[in-house]
């Protein structure tokens, strides 16, 4: 009996010790899941950095008398007719302009011949912000004077003050290199005026637009590249809406997209339409896309005609027909896309 009692008790002492071990071995188990499932407790590695967002500025607010003022002082030279006195004079203004706002300034000299067999230096000018910034749009509008105003009826041989045709997209463009000079965006913004854009003929796309053709064949910067460039023609008349137009969507529909959502977004979408017209046989943004850069155009669209106002080379082009809300719904719309590029 005496051995009996003894293996008793060693069993369960025995039994005892198991269940020690098992509870032991769950509390384990259980520690080991919780501190898993903790977020805090995760380990980190050399590998793993925090990531950083660069903060979003918010697009200032456009300046539609400011504007107003760079397209009058551009008119106030006269006709920008190249190889006139007003030409020479405006181009130094607008450099000295983007001098003033701090950007990388370059004045692109180069001969070209146009279709009346006449040959003119042509004067492309180009300011950059951020200019080794990867990330970069571009502005761009030209700023020369068609010679003639030869869709008028009364005197079409003469010259026009062309003030929509030209200093509004240059107007524009200089309040947003002020407004960019004030408040920096994060990305890199080109503003290029293109020179002898008015200097063609019925019949030829060739002869137009000189000064962007010869700068797509020259660029500025070796590799020059842009995420996509906005070309700003007729961009000041009274009550003008911009129709999608169709060489932007059928080349660069992405930045069609983008810019009409942003003038939605702020409330311009009265101005810019939902439709595709075909309106433009040939443009500056033609010949950007084929330097390989995708570009719109935001070009007026009389919904009358199907075509350009009336105004279009007539003496109706002057500073009366400039109106400045056409202008901020312009202006204020560009601003927005620039400041929430990435």
């Amino acid at each position: 009996m005496k051995s009996q009692k003894h293996t008793s008790t060693t069993s369960c002492f025995a039994l005892t010790a198991i269940s020690v071990a098992y509870f032991a071995v769950c509390f384990v188990f259980l520690a080991v899941v919780l501190v898993s499932c903790h977020p805090d407790t995760q380990p980190t590695t050399n590998n793993q950095q925090p990531t950083t967002q660069i903060p979003r500025i918010p697009a200032p607010d456009f300046n539609s008398d400011s504007a107003f003022s760079f397209v009058k002082a551009q008119v106030d030279f006269g006709p920008r007719i190249p190889g006139s006195k007003a030409h020479s004079k405006c181009a130094d203004y607008l450099i000295s302009k983007l001098k003033a706002y701090k950007f990388e300034t370059i004045l692109q000299k180069g001969t070209v011949e146009t279709f009346d067999k006449h040959q003119y230096s042509l004067k492309n000018i180009i300011g950059s912000f951020k200019p080794d910034a990867q990330s970069r749009i571009m502005i761009c509008s030209h700023w020369d004077t068609r010679p003639w105003a030869d869709e008028d009826t009364k005197n079409p041989d003469k010259s026009f003050e062309s003030a929509n045709d030209g200093p509004s997209g240059v107007g524009v463009a200089l309040e947003i290199a002020r407004q960019i000079n004030v408040s920096q965006p994060n990305i890199g913004v080109d503003i290029i005026f293109f020179d002898m854009e008015d200097y063609g003929t019925s019949g030829n796309n060739d002869s137009w637009c000189l000064g962007s053709q010869f700068w797509g064949k020259n660029l500025h910067r070796t590799n020059y590249y842009a995420n996509f460039g906005i070309l700003l023609d007729m961009v000041g008349g009274p009550n003008a809406v911009f129709a999608k137009e169709k060489h932007s969507v059928d080349l660069a529909h992405s930045a069609v997209d983008k810019v009409w959502k942003a003038a939605n977004d702020i409330g311009y979408g009265n101005y810019f339409l939902p439709q595709v017209k075909e309106y433009v046989g040939v443009d500056d943004h033609i010949y950007v896309n084929r330097a390989g850069i995708p570009c719109i155009d935001i070009i007026e669209y009389d919904q009358a005609s199907g075509g350009f106002g009336d105004y279009h080379h007539t003496h109706k082009d002057n500073m009366s027909l400039i109106d400045k809300n056409t202008l901020k719904a312009v202006g204020q719309t560009l601003l927005e896309v620039i400041y929430n590029e990435k």
